[in-house]
């Protein structure tokens, strides 16, 4: 049944996008908007879009084609509002194993918190590709379609990126 993409298709599509994708995606939009709440809204709008694709057109590319589309929604609530903001994990919940000993979940959030803090002293470009690399666990290629960055340039930006990360985190415990 491709190419009609019956209503069976698409609820297939969405729903696996959704197990697959939807915290991911949610974090990304956190990281770009600063506000959980606004984030999901954007998730939400994404999935609607994905729902109102044809599933052929997006199967063979659907992480990136919901990271871009997300991305953009985000973008577009900013210019919006005609404020641009630095993108920021703190409002990103991480569910964490409650096996785990209380002391190294409190450093390892402490040692968190803090590559955060200097991740934001990154330009926007080099933060947002590592956190797409990072946080939304994308490919180079991946990473290239949803910022029309070339593959290359991806590969650039997160490489002297990650070597400024740390260098400013060497330079904190020295």
């Amino acid at each position: 049944m491709s190419g009609n993409g019956s209503i069976d298709e698409r609820e297939l599509l969405v729903r696996r996008a959704l197990e697959e994708f939807e915290g991911a995606l949610i974090g990304y939009a956190a990281s770009i908007l600063r506000d959980a709440d606004r984030a999901r809204d954007v998730v939400q709008d994404t999935f609607i879009k994905l729902y109102e694709q044809e599933p052929d057109k997006v199967n063979t590319a659907l992480k990136a084609w919901l990271f871009t589309v997300c991305r953009n929604r985000c973008f577009d609530i900013l210019r919006k509002e005609k404020r641009m903001t630095n993108m920021d994990d703190e409002h990103i919940e991480r569910v964490q194993d409650g096996a785990e000993d209380p002391s190294e979940v409190a450093a390892r959030s402490d040692q968190h918190g803090e590559v955060l803090r200097f991740l934001e002293r990154l330009p926007a470009n080099q933060r947002e590709v590592i956190r797409l690399k990072f946080q939304g666990e994308m490919s180079y290629k991946e990473i290239s379609e949803v910022t029309q960055l070339s593959v290359s340039n991806v590969g650039f930006l997160i490489h002297a990126g990650l070597k400024r990360l740390r260098g400013l985190l060497s330079h904190q415990m020295a």
